[in-house]
């Protein structure tokens, strides 16, 4: 478990979603620890290992010294990682891997082209915004409805599942919702505020039953809002995930900044469900 000074110490210096303990202990329901500059979660018989270290830049070296420690101190029969390398080393020893990059959009200077932003002003006209942290009964509506319309890999879908859960763990979330002239929710977004520099975007979803054009967009400009108002630095938008995801991070200026790299060790044949690659929808 986190001492007081070490969570402060990990939210001043978070540098990814992972690090922030409310966002992946709200998911996982896992105890986060330290081992020397890098976060890890444990739970059970498995082990999550955030490799992007607090202070210094990364060391091949040092993280798999801090891993080969972490996996010492709970000896999971699944491990998880991500880091922006994996080093040599570990290569043979690693079960499943996949790459991406990290996206952020930066708050200032803001560069965000006129048209979308014409866009979200006139999906205004037709919406209202709340913030809050209760996922009501219309939020889950919403949330069905968006899943029996998307075809989701099974970690993207049971993260949605798990929002009602997590803004109730985390102190620092937010729902942040879009509702149209008649009262009913054409989409929603959560948030993660507790890292001091950046807001994360979790997930976020609309209605094709409420439909209201731009939604999303109206939303993402309530987002940065948010973000102005808080005093951080950037949105972390979180991974690319695929085209379209991506594109539509770039087309509100979002920009790949740091480079990702999954990793599984697993010492037996099947494992739970691997929470750190449901944040991979960000």
């Amino acid at each position: 478990m986190l001492s007081s000074s070490e969570e402060k110490h990990i939210l001043k210096n978070a540098k990814v979603p992972e690090h922030v303990p409310a966002l992946m202990a709200g998911i996982s329901e896992a105890d986060p620890f330290l081992v020397g500059p890098f976060v890890c979660l444990a739970k059970d018989d498995w082990l999550i290992f955030v490799g992007y270290p607090l202070e210094g830049d990364f060391s091949e070296d040092s993280f798999s010294l801090a891993l080969e420690k972490a996996m010492a101190l709970s000896r999971p029969l699944h491990t998880w990682f991500i880091a922006p390398k994996i080093p040599p080393s570990l290569i043979p020893k690693i079960k499943s891997r996949e790459n991406d990059f990290y996206y952020r959009l930066d708050l200032t200077p803001q560069k965000i082209s006129r048209n979308l932003t014409r866009a979200a002003e006139k999906a205004a006209q037709g919406l209202s915004v709340s913030l809050s942290r209760l996922f009501s009964e219309e939020h889950a509506l919403l949330t069905e409805e968006f899943l029996q319309r998307q075809e989701l890999p099974p970690r993207v879908y049971q993260l949605y599942l798990r929002m009602k859960d997590y803004l109730a763990f985390s102190g620092t979330s937010l729902l942040l919702s879009a509702w149209d002239r008649e009262k009913r929710l054409s989409a929603y977004y959560v948030l993660e505020l507790g890292a001091e520099k950046f807001l994360t975007y979790v997930v976020g979803c609309h209605s094709k039953v409420n439909y209201v054009p731009h939604a999303s967009d109206f939303l993402f400009s309530e987002m940065i809002k948010v973000a102005k108002k808080n005093q951080k630095e950037y949105v972390h938008l979180g991974l690319g995930v695929n085209e379209g995801i991506a594109r539509f991070k770039k087309k509100w200026g979002g920009v790949p900044f740091l480079k990702y790299e999954f990793g599984e060790i697993s010492l037996a044949e099947k494992g739970p469900f691997s929470w750190i690659k449901a944040l991979m929808i960000s």
